[in-house]
């Protein structure tokens, strides 16, 4: 999704819904942002993955969800 002279790629775990994106400049190589957005996406798999164990599946995170993040 082009946004002026950058692009932005996002990246869904269909199992989880997971979602991540990464924002390159658009001259980047369409294969590199991909390569980028699903490293960070098996990143913060891993991390919810660590986070669930540690915590426990049932026990909610900060402010009654299920994992970190700001609540406005």
């Amino acid at each position: 999704m082009p946004i002026g002279s950058s692009v932005k790629v996002t990246a869904v775990d269909v199992a989880s819904g997971l979602e991540v994106s990464v924002v390159g400049p658009s001259i980047a190589a369409q294969r590199e942002l991909e390569r980028v957005a699903v490293q960070k996406l098996r990143y913060m798999l891993e991390k919810k993955k660590n986070e669930g164990a540690a915590r426990g599946k049932d026990e909610p995170g900060p402010a009654g969800g299920t994992g970190g993040g700001i609540v406005v």
